[in-house]
């Protein structure tokens, strides 16, 4: 079962169409096409993640980061490679790749590293002061008839 009749979602909500979008992306997504290059996702904390892709061959300049349209891209193009080299076997894959993450609201990628053959893509959850819970002051009822005297 590959559809999802989102109707319901739409009658009884309002702006939770990315919920829905998202829901059509992941189902219709080919998991057989993208297996390189091999990953990880660690969670690093209670709002903090670092996503780990092996990228071995590759050099700093070659590899690619970048977040558009709350999506995190990664890629990386092979330079030409030195056409006097005659390999007799080549497992290191080195093809070109693009690789993307969907982030959430206010997830933002805080740096990355390239080290021993490992990019790795710290991200952090920044919840802006507005849309943290706040507790509000019950005042009591005195306190309202006095205002409202002074008033």
């Amino acid at each position: 079962m590959r559809n999802f009749d989102m109707t319901p979602l739409y009658r009884a909500t309002v702006g939770f169409d990315q919920i829905a979008d998202l829901m059509d992306r992941v189902m219709t997504h080919e998991t057989g096409r993208e297996t390189y290059p091999p990953y990880n996702i660690e969670k690093t904390g209670e709002d903090g993640w670092r996503i780990s892709v092996a990228v071995a061959g590759f050099t700093d300049e070659e590899l690619d980061v970048e977040v558009k349209e709350q999506t995190l891209h990664i890629s990386a193009r092979k330079a030409d490679e030195d056409e006097a080299r005659t390999y007799l076997h080549r497992g290191i894959a080195t093809r070109a790749f693009e690789r993307r993450f969907a982030l959430a609201d206010h997830v933002r990628v805080t740096g990355a590293v390239h080290e021993n053959g490992m990019l790795h893509v710290d991200l952090v959850r920044e919840v802006p002061e507005a849309l943290k819970p706040r507790r509000i002051e019950i005042a009591k009822s005195d306190d309202l008839e006095a205002k409202a005297i002074e008033a």
